[in-house]
């Protein structure tokens, strides 16, 4: 059955079917209950591209990810989902493999589908691009910091003052040489952090050794290798790194050096990933909001998409906080915050 049959059925006009299903609240209880029965009856499934035609919406939204198999990006999409069930949207996941080409193709097949709007998240596209996804009347939200792109809408989290604390405790903790193992994902996340460890490291009139710091591929097996290097020779009393898995990957290789976490070499990460609370010792890391990032940026989203004024308003630009959870690996003897 159609939306003309239903019409049909119920004596009433396309008009006020298609009220109820958009606008219930719109049309007359009497008459809105009674096409509902007759819906509910016949088990119609709105067209909702044929709906997106007339009501130049088609109740879907793009996410674009860097890569399906981070957790990071996947926490992140969570919250994106989550508001966007609430919201009675469909959202079309793509995953880029960080591969720029491959992005502006899936880009290109979400301005085909009519989408609503788009979530970049952590996203290699030239300001000039985004203008273009603009210009066919997307909304567009950036999720993570794009260094070629300024003075959009954006969510964030400040992970150079995130490092600067960091390496301020550990400076506290009586660490005076410290390491940096740094990965290259997220691109500018990760240089922030950098530039925090640099900032921390002047700010505690600490030196930095050039030798200390390492870029590295984002992944456990990167950061076993780069703590292996920096074990050769006189090692630095602390590691501080980018991301968890790096930090995993340095545990296990100052273990298998016969060494000591915390005892000979404290290690610190970045994100407060679900296993940095199972491994041995336990991680003290900097927590990331990925769930609330997704959250913010899918609410800013669907503010610009329903909001007629939007191309007349200023670009919002959310910066979210982070937390450390100070636990064993970083040798604080109190053990504050171990339990988180």
């Amino acid at each position: 059955m159609n939306i003309k049959q239903i019409a049909k059925a119920a004596g009433v006009s396309v008009a006020t079917v298609s009220r109820v299903l958009n606008h219930p609240e719109s049309v007359a209880p009497k008459t809105r209950d009674k096409i509902q029965k007759i819906i509910e009856e016949t088990e119609y499934k709105p067209n909702w591209f044929a709906q997106g035609l007339n009501f130049n919406k088609t109740r879907t939204i793009g996410l674009v990810i860097p890569h399906i198999l981070n957790t990071m990006y996947m926490e992140i999409a969570k919250g994106v989902e989550d508001v966007a069930q609430q919201k009675g949207y469909i959202t079309f996941m793509c995953n880029v493999k960080k591969d720029p080409k491959l992005e502006k193709n899936y880009v290109e097949e979400l301005i085909l589908r009519r989408v609503d709007g788009i979530i970049l998240m952590f996203s290699a596209l030239e300001d000039k691009y985004i203008n273009e996804i603009e210009q066919h009347g997307i909304s567009v939200v950036l999720v993570g910091e794009n260094k070629d792109v300024e003075g959009r809408n954006t969510v964030k989290v400040d992970c150079r003052l995130a490092a600067m604390t960091m390496v301020g405790h550990l400076s506290g903790n009586g660490h005076k040489s410290i390491g940096m193992l740094y990965g290259n994902d997220p691109e500018q996340e990760s240089r922030d952090i950098l530039q925090g460890y640099r900032d921390g490291m002047r700010a505690k009139k600490l030196k930095v050794n050039e030798d200390y710091i390492m870029e590295l591929d984002n992944t456990i097996e990167g950061g076993y290798l780069g703590a292996k290097k920096l074990l050769v020779g006189q090692p630095p009393k602390a590691i501080f790194t980018s991301s968890d898995p790096i930090a995993y990957g340095a545990i296990d290789a100052i273990k298998d050096s016969g060494l000591r976490v915390p005892e000979d070499i404290a290690v610190a990460g970045f994100g407060n990933s679900r296993m940095s609370n199972l491994i041995e010792p336990k991680l003290t890391t900097v927590e990331l909001p990925f769930h609330k990032m997704g959250v913010y940026g899918a609410r800013l989203l669907f503010d610009l998409i329903e909001d007629d004024e939007k191309n007349e308003e200023e670009p919002r630009q959310i910066t979210l906080q982070t937390k450390m959870r100070i636990r064993k690996s970083c040798g604080h003897k109190e053990r504050i915050g171990e339990m988180f």
